[in-house]
């Protein structure tokens, strides 16, 4: 087995909407010279590949395939996607025992190849499958990884943005805890561009800054659900956070990205993977740095933290038996 990392290379298990997606877009990043696709269905890993190689002509040039978890020993990112699809009225945390059941196959492949890269859980309830994953891929703590509340962060940020006819990327907030109805916003270190956001919402906006942060958190925790109910699906958000999150690894930027992680005491709480700003480079995490919260902000945050506590609990943590 080879015992080197490619960084030009990305490994992507499970190619339907989200997996697919996900190819595209780092197709269009220019990241990567090399990307295998993985799936249970072969030839749709196949087509999958031939349609996305179409378009190199008008990107940069990368060898696009499907393959096997021979493949993917000496990838920078093995990028998992595979699951079910959460379903119109379905929580995140309803997925659980039908993906934990699929991604403890998919890790029962990954540990018998010494794969080198970083493990980057996508598919939902991405804070369980994080945990899983970290317990049961034989792989160091640090490069296993979700993709937590990137996407909710963005989500965010997005909204306030055109709430406040600000350019969002000039809004600095995070989404903490679980991806999902439990989901913490951190408004009491918000601002924009250095000013407190609420500073910039009386100097921009009329009316009252609780309705407002009321009506955007709502928003943000209703928008996988409302585009389920659209469309039947989410994923070209995601594809474009798990491509943000790759940048970060293969550049080795050292972001500071919201990612699921398993907790080593942070708010006091262990054992638990959920999302706290990390920073992130070429191996991984390389450190968290948790933001100051407010009494109420860490309570909510401990109760994030029991409701998932609550369904790891009930999880069977083995391998199936090769």
């Amino acid at each position: 087995m080879a015992k080197h990392i490619d960084d030009r290379k990305v490994a992507i298990i499970g190619v339907g909407f989200v997996g697919s997606a996900t190819a595209f877009a780092l197709l269009e990043s220019g990241l990567f010279s090399e990307m295998v696709l993985v799936d249970v269905d072969q030839a749709r890993a196949e087509g999958e590949a031939l349609d996305i190689s179409h378009g190199i002509p008008f990107a940069s040039p990368c060898n696009i395939y499907a393959g096997t978890y021979d493949d993917i020993v000496d990838a920078s990112v093995i990028v998992v996607t595979a699951g079910a699809n959460q379903k119109p009225g379905e929580t995140r945390i309803d997925l659980v025992k039908k993906n934990v059941a699929i991604l403890k196959g998919i890790l029962a492949e990954i540990r018998k190849r010494d794969c080198v890269g970083v493990l980057l859980v996508v598919s939902n309830p991405v804070d369980i499958l994080t945990y899983v994953a970290a317990k049961l891929s034989g792989m160091p703590q640090n490069r296993v990884l979700g993709s937590g509340t990137v996407l909710d962060t963005a989500r965010l940020k997005r909204f306030i943005g055109l709430g406040l006819n600000v350019d969002s990327r000039n809004v600095h907030v995070r989404i903490l805890g679980e991806h999902g109805d439990s989901e913490i916003i951190a408004w009491s270190n918000a601002h924009v561009s250095g000013v407190p956001l609420e500073d910039v919402f009386h100097m921009r906006v009329e009316g009252s800054y609780e309705q407002f942060r009321h009506e955007i958190a709502d928003r943000v925790r209703n928008s996988a659900y409302d585009i389920i109910a659209k469309k039947g699906a989410t994923y070209y958000g995601i594809a474009l956070s798990v491509k943000r999150i790759c940048e970060a690894i293969v550049r080795d930027e050292k972001s500071v990205l919201s990612i699921s992680t398993v907790l080593a005491g942070e708010y006091g709480l262990t054992d638990v993977a959920l999302s706290t700003p990390c920073v992130v480079g070429e191996y991984g995490i390389e450190g968290t740095l948790p933001p100051a919260l407010n009494y109420a902000e860490q309570n909510s945050l401990r109760e994030s933290a029991q409701k998932l506590k609550d369904v790891i609990a009930d999880l069977d943590l083995s391998l199936p038996e090769e």
